[in-house]
């Protein structure tokens, strides 16, 4: 993995780089990124400037088969941890050693890749991921082992935040006193999911979500696109490299989510006053609740977004407002006063209550139904 070939984030490669040249390289660092923004394949481009001895800021000058066996990710060195659960491949017991071969075609293809990407190549949508305790115990049995190459140990660790609590427990006097020449990057999108104790033990680099100049340059320098095309890309994608390329590639599911949010606050907002409609967000409820847990989460933060965006719009913030809905007769402009100071902070709250509640494995169908009773108050509130 080449720096040249991570869009942006230039301050973090230069920081990574001097860091290296001086030998000053922390033993725990925990990368801190939203999705999309190319934590994951600065981490391996890190640990392939570490593993084969590159210089001058680029992984083209170092021992020339290392660089190689980089390219499949398969230097005897460089170890993954990553969120599994069982499958219809593994049964029981599942660590990151049993999927290894659909994890190097994930990086190899979707380096950018989100946790619900990593889940559909295993197809496990409708389950939840962990780093548990049986891989906790593999990762001290590898990092215990000195060097295969004589230089150092690098683990990485992706979306180290679903770490449950008695891995990190196991995992503890590792990060903190490690074996001499080991580096651990832990790579993360919510560092507030993970145990202080971890997070206090590891240098914390922040990433900052894409901006749209850097993704727009991407996809006009290699993907061939007109400078039109590429601004509206960039524009509605957040930031997110990710969602790039699957709005590129028209495979991204939002059109279906904005169909669902449609409905949704159609039926919520006229429940208020024509008390047959409950039933209409009963049936949307338990549509929902169909799908897999992951993309009810998903869905719940694409509703987020939206609200945010609509207020956004309403104060006259259009600079800032990036949405732009596909559905029949439904207008974000006036939809937008509907969503104000006054209301916002309840939406929010409500919305991450039904996201924790599913994380733990709540009835969706009842989640969903309280939620949509919540948001028929909230919409008729009144703005101050």
């Amino acid at each position: 993995m080449l720096f040249s070939q991570i869009i942006g984030q230039e301050n973090i490669k230069k920081h990574l780089i001097s860091s290296a040249d001086n030998g000053r390289i922390p033993h725990a660092q925990l990368f801190v990124a939203p999705t999309g923004s190319g934590a994951l394949p600065m981490a391996i481009a890190y640990a392939q400037y570490l593993l084969c001895k590159n210089s001058g800021g680029e992984n083209d000058t170092g021992d020339h088969a290392c660089n190689l066996k980089f390219d499949k990710l398969s230097h005897p060195d460089l170890h993954f941890a990553f969120p599994v659960t069982t499958n219809e491949k593994v049964k029981k017991h599942p660590t990151s050693n049993s999927f290894l071969p659909e994890w190097r075609q994930f990086v190899s293809e979707q380096p950018y890749g989100s946790l619900f990407n990593w889940y559909q190549r295993l197809g496990i949508e409708n389950k939840q991921g962990q780093i548990g305790v049986d891989e906790a115990e593999e990762i001290v049995k590898k990092l215990i082992l000195k060097p295969f190459e004589g230089g150092y140990k690098v683990m990485i660790i992706w979306m180290a935040d679903k770490i449950n609590i008695a891995a990190s427990n196991k995992l503890l006097k590792l990060i903190e006193e490690p074996p001499s020449n080991t580096v651990l990057l832990l790579v993360a999108e919510n560092e507030e999911d993970m145990l202080k104790t971890i997070t206090s033990r590891c240098q914390i680099l922040h990433f900052q979500a894409l901006n749209e100049k850097d993704i727009k340059d991407t996809l006009m320098k290699n993907h061939g696109m007109d400078e039109n095309q590429a601004v509206r890309i960039a524009h509605q994608s957040h930031g997110s490299w990710n969602k790039a390329m699957h709005m590129l590639h028209h495979d991204d599911n939002e059109l279906a989510f904005e169909k669902w949010f449609v409905t949704w606050v159609r039926a919520a907002f006229k429940a208020k006053g024509d008390a047959s409609v409950v039933h209409d967000l009963i049936t949307w409820s338990e549509e929902i609740a169909k799908t897999g847990r992951e993309t009810q989460k998903r869905f719940l933060n694409y509703c987020s977004q939206f609200f945010r965006q609509a207020m956004l719009a309403n104060y006259g913030a259009g600079s800032l407002v990036y949405l732009e809905t596909e559905t029949k007769n439904f207008d974000l402009s006036k939809f937008a006063p509907f969503v104000h100071g006054a209301n916002i902070e309840d939406i929010n709250k409500a919305m991450e209550d039904a996201i924790y509640h599913i994380e733990r494995n709540g009835n969706a169908k009842i989640i969903l139904l309280d939620l949509s009773m919540q948001l028929t108050r909230f919409l008729h509130k009144k703005e101050v």
